[in-house]
């Protein structure tokens, strides 16, 4: 029998959309459903419910508000070794490439990070993940348990919750006693009310087209219309117009929004890796050989000071319309 454990991961006390992802791929799957969460915000247990979870294991220990790898991976550890699930799922994000590939170390599991789609063929795991920037699609079978996969945000359709149960909740407040290597003291977190890059449905991104810092806020009322987060080039966050937190790309973050518009952008190989899983991509760019023309669905040849304007005042007539 399938038994699923999902790590759900929350922002100012509400589960994350990639979190409930998982759960709306779980309610379609035959087994059981347990998750875990860490900190001490209380998350609204009327919404597991919707997704037949069976138990809600929170730690709730201080300890445990900011990101402490040991004693998260110490955690984690006993909850496998008492459950024992036979697949465990996370959303890929900073926190979780860092913890899970220490858990599968741990457990002599099999992992596989930053996948775009998952299925269960007889038991075992399948799962398709990019390699070389996105031109290559392996398709991957978990071979040890518990099989473990860390899944794209935004790959997932989601789908509202369709189950009734009555979760069980177990809450945990006593923290592992194991010696921290490094302890987290404060996180400062980024004064952008708008979702985080890897969560947002829509996303505009600037580039060096921009020509000057000063210009990166031309792409604001565009985000605003269409409520979108804005993102950056690794060009424009190496000048230091923007915090790297807005970086798209390979060696920034991963996105695949419904819409993803990339203003100023040639389209780096290294920049293509890191948003050609959006649905629809939409390039303005005055060089009609632009390399982000060939991933893009729509692309804009021209001036993006003249172009930008435009599309805003369109956009807006028509969301408004």
């Amino acid at each position: 029998m399938n038994s699923f454990l999902i790590f759900l991961e929350t922002h100012s006390g509400q589960l994350k959309k990639s979190s409930l992802e998982l759960l709306s791929w779980t309610q379609a799957q035959e087994g059981e459903t347990n998750c875990v969460i860490f900190g001490s915000p209380a998350v609204d247990v009327s919404v597991l419910s919707a997704y037949g979870v069976k138990k809600c294991f929170q730690f709730k220990n201080t300890a445990f508000d900011l990101y402490q790898s040991e004693l998260y991976l110490e955690s984690l550890k006993g909850l496998c070794a008492e459950i024992k699930p036979t697949t465990v799922l996370a959303s890929a994000s900073s926190l979780t490439k860092d913890l899970f590939p220490m858990l599968a170390v741990h457990q002599n599991s099999s992992l596989a990070s930053d996948v775009t789609q998952i299925q269960l063929q007889n038991g075992k795991l399948e799962v398709k993940k990019p390699f070389l920037a996105g031109k290559v699609v392996a398709t991957l079978q978990m071979a040890r348990q518990p099989q473990m996969a860390l899944v794209r945000p935004n790959q997932i359709t989601w789908v509202t919750g369709q189950k009734n149960s009555s979760p069980t909740v177990l809450v945990e407040k006593q923290k592992p006693d194991v010696k921290l290597l490094a302890e987290v003291k404060s996180v400062i977190r980024s004064s952008q009310s708008k979702l985080d890059l890897t969560e947002a449905s829509v996303v505009v991104s600037g580039g060096r087209g921009l020509k000057d810092a000063k210009n990166f806020s031309l792409l604001e009322p565009l985000a605003l219309v269409l409520g979108a987060t804005l993102g950056a080039s690794r060009a424009v966050v190496d000048a230091g117009w923007v915090p790297h937190n807005m970086q798209v790309g390979q060696t920034g973050k991963t996105v695949a929004p419904a819409l993803y518009i990339a203003v100023g952008i040639s389209g780096a190989i290294q920049h293509l890796a890191g948003m050609s899983g959006s649905k629809y991509i939409v390039a303005i760019n005055n060089d009609p050989n632009a390399p982000i023309f060939q991933k893009a669905s729509y692309g804009i040849v021209g001036d993006l000071f003249e172009i930008l304007p435009l599309l805003t005042q369109e956009f807006k007539k028509v969301l408004e319309g």
